[in-house]
């Protein structure tokens, strides 16, 4: 095996174990980075999502990011009334300051907001830890902490924003709740559901499965009194908006299925996308197949 595959199987093991453990990560931050990832070599724009105050505090009043070794900074945008400190273009390992110009200005612990810089993640695979501190009208947090090994975040009170970099062909998309609808003998298409999300934004364009013999991207929608179901080419992920696959919607078609899909059991499922330079990268699932009363009764936040 040469270096570049070695570096794409070690990135899918780790984006999976991932997968399995943001979740309960993400509970506990609340200076995060959205979940997807980023392309080794390419240019991201990373916002920061402040959820709430410092403990006993009203309001956040500052917010600095100590930026990665192997980050390379371009800008960070400004926020009206807050005060912004940026090292120059091409910086690695600086800090980016956002500071409330006064108690009007500061983020309401009602209100959420993102803070937003941009720069160039490393060529090779891997995982960046953002360490942030939040200042607050009463205290602070110093969302810094990085697992002793690994990468879970499971466990830890303030984990450090974390930014999975992913080799090249494969998919800075995030996937949660997926499932497949159970099929009985005989039945020759059934759908695929769940929830995307590409923190730089991407194109649902195709799938594929062993299972079936075609997988499209369709979209049902009323025409006039009547629900028709109809193939799209392409499914649009606006950067750092969740896109829903759901039954009477956008879903995943399989059809000439090749053997009847049993609740309980898991199907290999590969999602194809392309993003706006036209660049094509793809993910490897393996999706459980439930029924659609199982499915909503489980309240799916599994990944």
């Amino acid at each position: 095996m040469n270096a570049s595959s070695m570096n794409a199987s070690f990135t899918r093991r780790a984006l999976a174990a991932g997968l399995l453990l943001a979740g309960a990560g993400a509970a506990l931050a609340h200076v995060t980075l959205p979940p997807g990832g980023a392309t080794a070599g390419s240019d991201y724009e990373a916002a920061f999502r402040v959820g709430h105050p410092c403990k006993d505090a009203n309001a956040t009043t500052g917010i600095t990011v100590r930026l990665p070794k192997g980050f390379s900074f371009s800008d960070a945008q400004a926020r009206k009334g807050w005060k912004l400190e940026a090292p120059p273009a091409g910086d690695h390992g600086g800090e980016v300051r956002w500071s409330a110009e006064s108690a009007q200005t500061a983020l309401p612990g009602s209100e959420r907001a993102e803070f937003v810089l941009r720069g160039k993640v490393p060529a090779a695979p891997g995982v960046l830890w953002f360490k942030v501190l939040q200042t607050c009208d009463n205290g602070s947090v110093d969302w810094a902490q990085i697992p002793a090994s690994g990468t879970a975040t499971e466990g830890l009170e303030q984990p450090a924003a974390r930014l999975d970099v992913l080799a090249a062909g494969v998919a800075p998309v995030d996937v949660r709740d997926a499932w497949i609808r159970a099929s009985v003998p005989g039945q020759s298409g059934t759908g695929a559901f769940m929830k995307l999300s590409a923190p730089s934004g991407a194109r649902l364009v195709g799938a594929s499965t062993p299972v079936a013999g075609v997988a499209e991207v369709h979209e049902m929608k009323m025409e006039g009194d009547t629900m028709r179901m109809r193939g799209i080419g392409s499914l649009e992920l606006p950067a750092r908006q969740s896109v829903e696959l759901k039954p009477g919607g956008y879903h995943l078609m399989l059809m000439d299925l090749k053997q009847p899909l049993a609740n309980g059991s898991t199907v290999p499922l590969t999602l194809n996308f392309e993003d706006a330079a036209g660049r094509k990268s793809s993910l490897e699932l393996k999706v459980p197949v439930k029924t659609a009363a199982a499915s909503a009764a489980a309240g799916e936040h599994k990944h």
